[in-house]
C-alpha cells in the first residue's frame, strides 16, 4: 500500500508539472521560429542614371629592347624622361601622374629544335607604364598626341569616368526603389496577397565606363589629333528588398 501512495503522489506531481508548463508563455525561440516560417516576397530592381564623363585615365608608357639588362633600363628611362616632360608642357599636374606598371625582363632566342640546344638570351626588355588623369575633356586627344611624339611607344588605353558621380548615383538608387514598389505592387495583385512589414533592403552600385578611344588604324597627322569619343558613363545601382506576406 505505501508503494501505491507512493506512485500515486508520483504521478499527481508530474501531472501538476505538464500542467504548469502548458500554462507557461511560448519560449522566445519559437517564436522567432515562427516568425522566420511567414512568407516573403523577394524582389530585385535596378535603377540607372547617364551621365557625360568630365575627366579621362590614359594608360600609356614605353618599352624598349638592348643587349644588356642595363642598357635596357637606360634606355627606358630617357625615354620616359621625354614622356614626363611631355606631360608637363601639356598641363597635366604631378599628382595626376602615376607609375601603374615596370619590368625588366630577359628575351630569348627562338628554340632550336634541330639543333636541340637550350634558348639563348637574345637581350632585355624594359617597360614602363603610367596612369594619367586628364581633367580637361578638351585635352584628352592632345595628350595622347603629346605622349606618343615624346616617346611613347604603348597605349594600353582611355577610360572615362566622373569626378563627383554622387547625385547621379542616388537618383539611380530612387529608380531602383520606385521600380521595386512598382514590382511589389504588380506582384501583390497578380498573386492575390497583401505584403507587410519591409524585412530587409541591401544595394550594390557600379558604375560602366564608356566604350574605349576609337584609334584609327592608319597613319594620321598630329595636326590632326588623335581622335576620342567619351560617350556617357551608366551609373547603376542594384537594390534587393524582402517584405513579409500578410496572412
Amino acid at each position: 500500500m505505501a508503494l501505491r501512495r507512493r506512485l500515486t503522489g508520483a504521478a499527481l506531481a508530474a501531472g501538476l508539472l505538464l500542467g504548469a508548463a502548458a500554462m507557461m508563455p511560448v519560449p522566445a525561440f519559437a517564436q522567432a521560429q515562427s516568425e522566420t516560417q511567414e512568407g516573403r516576397l523577394s524582389l530585385s530592381a535596378q535603377g540607372e542614371v547617364r551621365i557625360a564623363p568630365d575627366m579621362a585615365t590614359v594608360s600609356a608608357g614605353a618599352r624598349t629592347r638592348a643587349d644588356t639588362a642595363a642598357e635596357a633600363l637606360a634606355a627606358n628611362a630617357r625615354a620616359m624622361s621625354g614622356v614626363f616632360q611631355a606631360l608637363e608642357r601639356a598641363g597635366i599636374a604631378r599628382r595626376d601622374i602615376q607609375t601603374s606598371g615596370l619590368s625588366l625582363n630577359a628575351v630569348y632566342e627562338p628554340y632550336d629544335s634541330e639543333r636541340g640546344r637550350d634558348q639563348r638570351i637574345a637581350g632585355y626588355e624594359a617597360s614602363n607604364t603610367v596612369r594619367v588623369i586628364v581633367r580637361d575633356m578638351d585635352r584628352v586627344g592632345r595628350t595622347i598626341d603629346a605622349l606618343v611624339s615624346s616617346g611613347a611607344n604603348q597605349l594600353q588605353g582611355v577610360n572615362f569616368t566622373h569626378s563627383d558621380p554622387a547625385e547621379a548615383r542616388d537618383e539611380a538608387r530612387r529608380r531602383a526603389v520606385n521600380e521595386l514598389n512598382r514590382l511589389r505592387s504588380l506582384y501583390a495583385e497578380a498573386a492575390g496577397i497583401s505584403t507587410g512589414r519591409l524585412i530587409s533592403l541591401s544595394e550594390s552600385s557600379s558604375s560602366q565606363p564608356s566604350p574605349m578611344m576609337y584609334a584609327r588604324a592608319e597613319s594620321v597627322s598630329m595636326d590632326a589629333g588623335t581622335e576620342v569619343a567619351p560617350g556617357e558613363i551608366t551609373i547603376s545601382v542594384n537594390v534587393d528588398a524582402v517584405w513579409a506576406i500578410q496572412p
